[in-house]
């Protein structure tokens, strides 16, 4: 059996060009696919869809002739919707309560705007690991996605449905998937072109229980355009496949296929780049100060709309165009990335400071203001960055962080900024914790003091 799956996803990108892109993105993919999968429905052909909130939320704003499309295929008994986190976030890497709260949001809009109820769930980029999968069989669901990564699968096949714990795991494709994803308009490839035919010959031949594909819905007229074929060959392979006999399947389908035992689930793995693991959004120094920084932050998250803008700011791709990777992955990164990643995480880290700004403004003053404003994430030009013998080291841009890098860095680095007075005048004047800089002033090594200091008050806020 096979099972076709499109992610469908389109951020909040932290500038004015949402709507512009979601109306090109619509116009190329959306609307030109969803006819031609409606038509295929019609005629037998099974697939499923995972429409991130944000993605819907935009639609309605610009684009509800798209909208209207999904829900036609929401309607039809050979189509199902999966459930993933309402605003695509990476809050599974810091938060599994946050995450949840956010898969709750997701179904709540799934059954509001398509009438339906997801049995199968799939985190944003198929990040997965023991807790995901735990999680995902709390809230219910029978099935969850995951990466056919060796890492995953140890030299299993991923054409076998699979258990972690008590939740069945249905196993990405991914040559097969990466085939129609990347290599199709790719001229050196060595089966190029790819064609509906070729494509369900390989799949016919492909041995296992279970094939599953799953990619991006972009793919259809928007990473390959449609002079490429696209559009053509997503037209035709069901015709080419059942003249193979090959069988179509709903995810909720392969999930009653008896399973093959149970999976190491240890580690963190996911379907972006080569590595196949959280590196394309926190693999660097940058971002994982900005993971660092946009945890830290749901003491900002007040109300319902300082909450939604904090959430927001969790969505992967924000973390995603901060990637320093080279080679083919970097490639890919700077393809969907409207600047480089410097720039990226600048507009970031400015970004949700003044977010806590914003919140900080509202507040009266009180005890409580003090403290959130001496934990809060500074811009980049306020960061504290460290060096030895004139090399830089690392940076700082919070007052956690920077208790946390003091814990990381050498004697020498901490002496030479300790006789320059560096520590003492920036917590005052930057961070503005007055009574921290006094101390630190009277103190040989400030290491226990920040990380003492930071701990006190933390805890005043609970």
């Amino acid at each position: 059996m096979i099972s076709f799956s499109f992610e469908v996803h389109q951020p909040f990108r932290l500038c004015n060009s949402n709507k512009k892109i979601l109306e090109k993105v619509a116009k190329k993919c959306y609307i030109p696919a969803t006819k031609i999968i409606l038509d295929n429905l019609d005629r037998g052909f099974k697939c499923s869809f995972s429409l991130s909130g944000l993605l819907v939320e935009q639609l309605e704003m610009w684009c509800k002739e798209a909208l209207e499309l999904f829900q036609e295929c929401a309607k039809h008994k050979n189509c199902e919707f999966l459930a993933q986190t309402y605003f695509h976030s990476i809050s599974s890497l810091f938060s599994i309560k946050e995450f949840e709260e956010q898969v709750k949001m997701h179904k709540n809009m799934l059954k509001e705007k398509f009438g339906v109820k997801p049995e199968v769930f799939e985190n944003t980029e198929l990040i997965f690991n023991k807790d995901v999968a735990s999680s995902a069989h709390r809230m219910g669901f029978k099935a969850i996605y995951a990466e056919g990564c060796n890492a995953l699968l140890n030299g299993k096949s991923p054409n076998f449905v699979y258990r972690c714990g008590k939740i069945k795991v249905l196993v990405r494709n991914y040559q097969l998937s990466d085939d129609i994803a990347f290599r199709f308009s790719c001229k050196s490839w060595n089966e190029y072109p790819l064609t509906a035919e070729k494509y369900a010959e390989w799949l016919s031949k492909t041995p296992g229980d279970c094939i599953n594909i799953f990619i991006d819905y972009e793919t259809f007229g928007e990473h390959h355009w449609k002079e490429s074929g696209i559009l053509e060959f997503l037209k035709y392979l069901p015709e080419e496949c059942e003249s193979k006999g090959i069988k179509f399947a709903l995810p909720s389908e392969i999930a009653k296929i008896k399973d093959r035992g149970e999976l190491k689930c240890d580690k963190t793995t996911s379907w972006a780049d080569l590595e196949k693991d959280i590196s394309a959004w926190a693999g660097n120094e940058m971002q994982k100060s900005a993971i660092r920084a946009i945890r830290d932050a749901e003491i900002y998250a007040i109300d319902e709309k300082s909450k939604r803008k904090w959430r927001i700011l969790q969505t992967s791709d924000h973390f995603y165009y901060m990637s320093t990777k080279s080679g083919s992955c970097g490639e890919v990164h700077s393809y969907f990335s409207q600047s480089d990643p410097y720039t990226a995480f600048e507009i970031y880290m400015k970004t949700l400071n003044s977010f806590e700004e914003n919140v900080l403004s509202k507040m009266p003053e009180n005890k409580r203001k003090k403290i959130l404003r001496i934990l809060r994430t500074v811009p980049p030009e306020k960061a504290f960055h460290f060096f030895e013998d004139g090399k830089y080291i690392c940076s700082a841009y919070s007052l956690s962080e920077f208790a946390e890098k003091l814990k990381g860095i050498s004697g020498k680095c901490i002496e030479e900024h300790k006789k320059r007075g560096d520590f003492e005048n920036w917590i005052a004047e930057v961070v503005g914790d007055k009574e921290l800089a006094e101390k630190l002033s009277n103190v040989h090594s400030p290491v226990d003091v920040v990380f003492e200091r930071v701990c006190e008050l933390w805890k005043r806020l609970k």
